[in-house]
């Protein structure tokens, strides 16, 4: 599904992806973990196209498509949803409003007839409850007033309502309390199928306890130094990144 062959990405003029190669079959969840400053982050970035980090050199491919040739919206149509570490608060759009919008866009984008409004209310009131989103917080501007498990929570909606082909999950973990962690992991956990791909990033083995991948990867310097099972996961907790040069994250 996902092909990444001798990427280099910079921002700045200081390049912070180094020749990294990944490949994300379909149906799989694959891990990045890695210390601080690894380009963990920036990885995503590239991937769904922000404009301020330049490639430099080699590929993507996306089921089959270049994906470094679409802007950042064809690439939400063709699929790719990033879920942010630190979700950002969009005051005076409702959260309903924003919601049937993105989900309108992206079928406007592929062809498809936009969902009515009382379809759409309709799988609002199916995905919304499992994920603790209340008829508040759907009222509420855009992230407005949430906590940071309602916010990472209110971006599982997002995937759960717009069926992302590749989900890439920045942080997923972060400011999150355990028992929100087990929300957030149980809306991710559902969403898993065989024509959909993961690629979670994350510096802890806490989040890989309820979103088991198939396959880790270690990040450092801007490249993948590492690949193993869910073992490896265990391995790092216990013995940080010191193996490769750097302080535990």
């Amino acid at each position: 599904m996902l092909e990444i062959r001798n990427l280099h990405a910079r921002i700045g003029g200081n390049e912070i992806i180094k020749g990294l190669d990944l490949t994300v079959p379909a149906g799989q969840v694959h891990a990045i973990m890695g210390p601080n400053g690894s380009g963990k982050s920036t990885l995503s970035y590239v991937l769904t196209g922000k404009e301020e980090y330049e490639v430099t050199d080699g590929s993507v491919t996306f089921e089959g498509q270049d994906l470094l040739a679409l802007s950042a919206d064809q690439r939400a149509a063709a699929g790719v949803f990033l879920a942010f570490q630190y979700p950002v608060e969009v005051p005076g759009v409702a959260n309903m409003t924003f919601l049937r919008a993105a989900l309108n866009a992206q079928r406007r984008t592929r062809g498809e007839e936009e969902i009515s409004t009382p379809d759409f209310l309709r799988l609002v009131k199916e995905k919304a409850p499992a994920l603790g989103i209340s008829q508040d917080m759907l009222r509420r501007g855009v992230n407005v007033g949430f906590s940071g498990g309602e916010k990472k929570r209110n971006e599982i909606l997002q995937m759960a309502l717009l069926q992302p082909r590749l989900c890439i999950l920045d942080e997923a973990d972060s400011g999150l309390d355990i028992d929100a962690l087990k929300v957030v992991a149980e809306g991710v956990n559902a969403l898993r199928a065989p024509d959909r791909s993961m690629l979670v990033i994350t510096h802890y083995q806490r989040l890989l306890d309820h979103i088991v991948p198939d396959v880790i990867h270690v990040m450092h310097k801007g490249r993948i130094v590492r690949t193993g099972g869910k073992e490896l996961a265990l391995e790092l907790e216990e013995t940080g990144y010191a193996a490769y040069g750097a302080d535990a994250a």
